[in-house]
């Protein structure tokens, strides 16, 4: 048995709620599988301290191929609704329009997109609310006591707490840091409301390697410009104070290229700012019970893989893992291991780390090679601006002349 201190539950007044799922924490891998797992007739629990989640800054934007996994599991006429889409996407490089990409990407508010799933849970799976006072796990049954006095029996539990520490450690669970203060996420809502904004949505690489910035990226969100900035540096320093006291001043002097069409980014509300570590978990080969998405591990999101990981963990739960589990006896170490060893959430968390340090590396990497790899990046990128300038021009001489 473990336990978590603070708890004031009595639970030899309550009767157990037996379910075959309970699961820890409904953020966005947890609602995701609470809501897939109730659509097909599982009992779950879904075990939260907030009944509303609150606002926080975390991803805001995501992809088609993202989109693509939500629609896999049945959840995108859920999500999309909750979402602001774009499809025109200007992209600066070396100070100068280098792309114009019409592709569908979508903003959101994270705090929103998890209510509004949250909304949309089945009837039969809605969110208890309280805080796990003590675990205990087993090869047959889980038992969770909550603060508030309520008792949970599962055959499994899943632990989709995010950062949060207090039920992995009270399972004995380490998160070990691979890269601590890896990155920092910035974010901010833009003054000027997108109708008055020159593009629909703006993708700006910085120029120089000593501002240790990979990119902005601005898009809409509900009627609001908001802009995410993610770069390799401290949350203590003086550059990122600096940034927070007057990041007006801090954006148009390192994108001025761009700043005239983003309303020369006058800031509309405070600027959130968000360290990152790349974490990674060992002890959680254990009976009774699988850790999930950044409970499991945690990567950078300046390359925006980190939805496709949850996301991969939740369908291959649900679809494949979670089913086999409970269609026999028990749930001992030997059956939840082969969720770890599966090869498709190996390929999902491998590239996450993978690409996590080729970005750092890549935008702020002092070594000669990734010296020499910028170099030839933006030499050919610059030759590909010029290339397209010297096109135009030649379009635009009277047909017949030389």
């Amino acid at each position: 048995m473990t336990s978590i201190k603070g708890s004031d539950a009595n639970p030899a007044e309550t009767v157990p709620t037996e379910v075959d799922v309970a699961i820890v924490g409904a953020g966005l891998a947890g609602t995701t599988l609470a809501t897939v797992l109730g659509n097909v007739g599982r009992k779950v629990a879904l075990v939260d301290p907030h009944r509303t989640h609150p606002d926080e800054f975390r991803a805001e934007k995501l992809g088609t191929d993202q989109t693509h996994l939500f629609e896999k599991l049945g959840l995108d006429s859920i999500v999309l609704p909750l979402m602001t889409s774009m499809d025109d996407i200007h992209v600066f490089r070396l100070g100068q329009l280098f792309a114009r990409e019409r592709r569908v990407e979508y903003g959101f508010s994270y705090g929103a997109l998890i209510n509004g799933l949250r909304a949309a849970l089945p009837p039969q799976v809605p969110v208890t609310v309280g805080k796990v006072a003590e675990i205990m796990t087993g090869p047959d049954k889980q038992r969770l006591v909550l603060n508030t006095g309520a008792i949970i029996e599962a055959r499994l539990v899943v632990v989709a707490t995010g950062h949060s520490e207090a039920v992995r450690r009270a399972v004995g669970v380490r998160r070990i840091e691979e890269s601590k203060g890896h990155s920092l996420s910035i974010g901010f809502d833009l003054a000027t409301p997108p109708d008055e904004c020159a593009y629909q949505a703006v993708t700006c690489f910085a120029r120089r390697p000593e501002d240790r910035i990979a990119y902005l990226s601005v898009f809409p969100i509900n009627g609001v410009m908001r802009g995410n900035m993610f770069g390799y540096r401290e949350a203590g320093e003086p550059w990122t104070k600096a940034f927070r006291k007057d990041p007006q001043k801090m954006l148009c002097e390192m994108m001025p290229e761009i700043a005239a069409q983003c309303g020369n980014f006058k800031i509309s509300g405070p600027v959130d700012i968000r360290p990152i570590d790349l974490t990674r978990t060992e002890g959680h080969r254990r009976d009774g019970v699988v850790f999930v998405g950044d409970a499991f591990c945690t990567t950078d999101p300046t390359p925006g893989v980190g939805i496709v990981r949850v996301m991969t963990d939740v369908d291959q739960l649900h679809s494949v893992h979670i089913p086999r589990w409970l269609e026999t006896p028990g749930m001992a170490a030997d059956k939840i291991c082969a969720f770890y060893d599966d090869p498709v959430k190996i390929a999902a968390d491998e590239d996450g780390m993978r690409v996590s340090h080729y970005a750092r590396a890549i935008t702020a990497g002092t070594g000669l090679e990734w010296r020499f790899r910028r170099l030839r990046n933006n030499t050919a990128r610059q030759l590909m601006i010029i290339g397209r300038k010297m096109g135009h021009l030649g379009l635009r001489r009277e047909p017949g002349m030389a």
